[in-house]
């Protein structure tokens, strides 16, 4: 397996739109960086957070997920509480061609910061936006910014495509637009 360089990001996006908004290099322009690196894609947050709490004293379980487990708020940042986490979705929507598989890793800003974004790998010809969960791991109050850079999603190309993809078995959180919540 191979970790794919800025070249093939670029022509994969551009070609095939493996990401849409792309955003050709990398910006900062007094923002967390995003866009495209080295040997990865550095994506945004959107501005619609699902911040868990406990004022309904709901259950989070993922096999009967409820909703009453979080608030939803927009805007141009969110405030995580103290050992909490929220979720949250890319600005990008993604097409995961059917010989790669992406993995993802915070952004080193929010890690100093004991912010931690989980993301589970994007299988061969997986499609959709990202939901993305962040843990604030530390005792005070923590702030995530919308529109600005949060992970880096890295394409790891296979020797050979898989028997069988994402799409091939008709994986449950294909297609998904904003914020997907667990599914059985």
């Amino acid at each position: 397996m191979s970790v794919m360089p800025d070249s093939w990001i670029r022509e994969m996006a551009r070609d095939h739109e493996m990401i849409s908004p792309f955003v050709e290099q990398q910006r900062r322009e007094g923002a967390i960086s995003y866009g495209l690196s080295s040997y990865g894609y550095d994506a945004r947050v959107d501005s619609t957070f699902h911040i868990f709490t406990n004022v309904d004293n709901a259950i989070v379980d993922p096999k009967h997920f409820s909703d009453q487990s979080f608030v939803v708020r927009k805007g141009e940042s969110c405030i995580i509480p103290p050992n909490s986490f929220m979720l949250a979705s890319t600005v990008e929507y993604f097409k995961i061609p059917r010989d790669v598989l992406v993995i993802c890793l915070g952004k080193s800003t929010y890690a100093r910061c004991g912010i931690i974004v989980n993301v589970t790998p994007l299988e061969p010809e997986w499609e959709g936006h990202v939901t993305l969960e962040f843990s604030n791991t530390t005792p005070l109050p923590a702030k995530v910014y919308a529109h600005e850079g949060v992970c880096q999603f890295l394409f790891l190309k296979g020797a050979s495509p898989p028997e069988v993809s994402y799409a091939d078995r008709k994986g449950k959180y294909m297609g998904q637009h904003g914020v997907t919540l667990p599914k059985l």
